[in-house]
């Protein structure tokens, strides 16, 4: 991060809120706010401290999960607004955040090429879940959702929370049968699974869906964004799956992972606006200075941080959804260090690959003495301890488990002595990974070898 850019940014974001305020006449805080300013710089510094617990999100080093800091105009609007602390839930709580808020969403609505759309931002990816799900059951109370093992866990327990039936399928292979044997209403499809990152295939499924009438849901909360790469003229990602999401009922986006966002900022869109009667509801006390529509009305949620909306308005400014510029350039480093790393690993004597990247996460595993799961996985557990604890330059990777025949299929040498394996997981989200995973590498293999 750019301290000396976001310190000047935040200067001028106080700045701005120094000035809206001298537009009212003027009146004392209360006492009762009142701190001292020792007390309150004591305060600042043991949190700084405590803070130290943290890993390095911000840095390369850091390959573990899907974290990473939020770019520094996203953090300066997301303060500027909210020292204003708009309420987006209506028009009356946050007038000129809620318009920013629609304009976000349109813009992304745009990105994934829907003509017409009903949609907000939330507080989550699991929210915005929660939210096309119960627009699901709404629709087809008595069927069931279904998605697939790869899923994120958050289906199973948003349906468990909305008293939806629900099935969890193996894979896609047979689909057709699935949704007359369970009597399916709508079907999850994942464009970027949080475990490996992969792309499940709308295009094989969209057409059978169709054919019985069944709605499609796509969870693109980590790998929506890559859209920019399917529109691109040389595309780096398989854009099959991603140029039909169009024609699915609700997507589900979050601007906090890929799009350059602070927590939380998640996105959910219907295709049909007509969805928004099931949202209908009365509420006295707000909703009353307008006769627009206010975001509550089309959320289940109610107070929603104005900020978020601030913060992503400001940043698609500077980073505007295109392909060949903006975020688009972003993701290209991203796409660029999966690949560079998956390219290398197939020349490593020591690491194997595990799936290819479809996206930016990596799945890899050593190739220990005795070839086995249990070799496998203790030698991870090993290693992934190893370079956390270095005293110098520590490396954070993430770990999965995954099924061992999946493995042997691909390395028939592999021993199967236990039914799943731990192996490596990397998510190269920061496009600084792009510069840095041939030393990461190495530092993994060096690891390996002592």
């Amino acid at each position: 991060m750019n301290t000396e850019l976001l310190l000047q940014l935040i200067n001028q974001s106080i700045a701005s809120h120094n000035r809206f305020q001298k537009k009212w006449d003027a009146f004392d805080a209360d006492d009762s706010l009142y701190i001292d300013e020792s007390k309150a710089l004591s305060v600042l510094a043991e949190l700084e401290t405590r803070l130290e617990e943290n890993y390095p999100f911000f840095h390369p080093r850091y390959a573990g999960q899907m974290l990473k800091p939020p770019h520094e105009i996203a953090v300066a609007a997301y303060v500027m607004a909210m020292q204003v602390n708009p309420n987006n839930h209506a028009l009356d709580g946050g007038p000129a955040t809620a318009k920013m808020e629609m304009e976000v969403v349109q813009q992304i609505a745009t990105m994934f090429g829907y003509k017409k759309h009903l949609g907000h931002l939330t507080s989550s990816g699991t929210i915005a879940n929660l939210e096309a799900l119960w627009i699901a059951k709404s629709i087809h109370p008595e069927k069931a959702i279904a998605y697939s093992s790869s899923a994120h866990y958050t289906h199973h327990r948003m349906c468990d929370v909305i008293g939806a039936k629900h099935v969890c399928l193996d894979n896609f292979n047979d689909i057709e049968q699935a949704i007359t044997t369970h009597t399916i209403g709508t079907l999850v499809v994942t464009i970027g699974t949080t475990s490996l990152g992969q792309i499940e295939p709308l295009h094989e499924i969209l057409p059978i869906a169709k054919k019985y009438g069944v709605r499609i849901h796509a969870d693109c909360a980590y790998g929506g964004f890559f859209m920019l790469l399917a529109k691109d003229s040389k595309p780096s990602i398989d854009t099959r799956s991603f140029l039909l999401l169009n024609e699915c009922d609700s997507i589900v986006i979050d601007p906090h992972k890929h799009g350059l966002q602070p927590y939380g900022c998640g996105c959910v869109l219907f295709k049909d606006p007509a969805v928004g009667t099931y949202y209908k509801h009365d509420s006295p006390y707000t909703y009353f200075t307008s006769k627009e529509l206010h975001l509550g009305e089309i959320s289940l949620e109610c107070s929603r941080a104005g900020a978020s909306a601030a913060a992503l308005w400001a940043t698609l400014q500077c980073f505007p959804l295109e392909s060949e510029k903006g975020l688009g350039s972003v993701l290209k480093r991203t796409r660029e260090a999966a690949l560079q790393f998956s390219q290398q690993l197939t020349m490593s004597r020591l690491l194997c690959e595990y799936v290819p990247p479809e996206l930016d996460i990596v799945t890899y595993f050593p190739r220990t003495k005795n070839f086995s799961a249990s070799e496998v996985s203790s030698v991870v557990e090993r290693t992934f301890t190893s370079l956390m604890k270095r005293q110098h330059d520590p490396l954070y990777l993430a770990t999965v488990i995954v099924d061992s025949q999946t493995i042997k299929r691909r390395y028939p040498d592999f021993i199967t002595d236990l039914p799943t394996a731990k192996i490596f997981r990397s998510v190269l989200m920061k496009p600084e990974h792009a510069g840095f995973v041939a030393k990461m590498l190495k530092e993994i293999e060096d690891d390996l070898s002592a």
